[in-house]
């Protein structure tokens, strides 16, 4: 007849077997989630960083314009740059109109009070135009500071958002690989603990009562 320890041994060895099987796959699908959910979180971390990009380009890129701008007024780019600047300064309609309005305030003050032709009229609207032109500089310079640091606090801002956006996603890649190989060492351990099954199963068999005489019953001594 059959060995009913053998069956018994081959039944543990299957469902040691079979409880491996399901703890892999138990362990993969998890990992899987937590894979999956990782990269969903890693696409919009880039989304929003892309969103702050854009949000902040326009600043950025009129900072830089003044930056340059302001480099040479300043004379750092050389002769060049900084009389296109000046000039530019020069034909600017906000100083045409300041020029206007002086020069028509000094000469009704003057005809108001019988000077129009004193010498000291004459003496003021010489001086007005190189005054205004000095002072028209100067408001630039101090416009362009504006904006260029309005593009420095943006460029600073987008930096901080993009270090912030990179220790987000190393975090959530960390997570992947700890998923991963959470996954390998529970595969890892579920193979052993199979194996330990199954050796454990046969090793009963090996180890009952010693060896048995050919055709016995395994279970021969309790009269079967």
């Amino acid at each position: 007849m059959p060995n009913p320890l053998i069956a018994v041994a081959g039944i543990g060895a299957g469902g040691s077997a079979l409880a491996a099987r399901s703890q892999r796959k138990a362990a993969e699908q998890a990992s899987a989630a937590q894979v999956e959910s990782s990269d969903a979180a890693i696409q919009e971390q880039r989304r929003q960083f892309d969103a702050i990009q854009e949000l902040m380009a326009p600043f950025i890129d009129t900072g830089t314009d003044a930056t340059k701008m302001m480099a040479s007024l300043a004379g750092v780019n050389g002769a060049s740059a900084q009389a296109q600047q000046l000039q530019m300064i020069e034909n600017s309609p906000q100083l045409a109109t300041a020029i206007d309005l002086g020069e028509n305030a000094l000469l009704q003050n003057a005809s108001a009070t019988g000077g129009l032709r004193g010498g000291n009229t004459q003496a003021a609207l010489a001086e007005l135009r190189p005054a205004l032109f000095s002072q028209a500089i100067d408001q630039r310079y101090s416009q362009l500071g504006g904006l260029a640091g309005m593009g420095q606090a943006s460029a600073a801002g987008q930096a901080s958002a993009g270090q912030n956006t990179g220790n987000a996603i190393s975090g959530l890649l960390t997570q992947q690989g700890q998923a991963l190989a959470g996954n390998a060492m529970a595969r890892g351990a579920a193979t052993q603990q199979a194996i330990g099954g199954i050796t454990g199963a046969f090793g009963n068999i090996a180890s009952y009562g010693g060896a048995m005489p050919q055709g016995a019953s395994i279970f021969g001594r309790w009269g079967f």
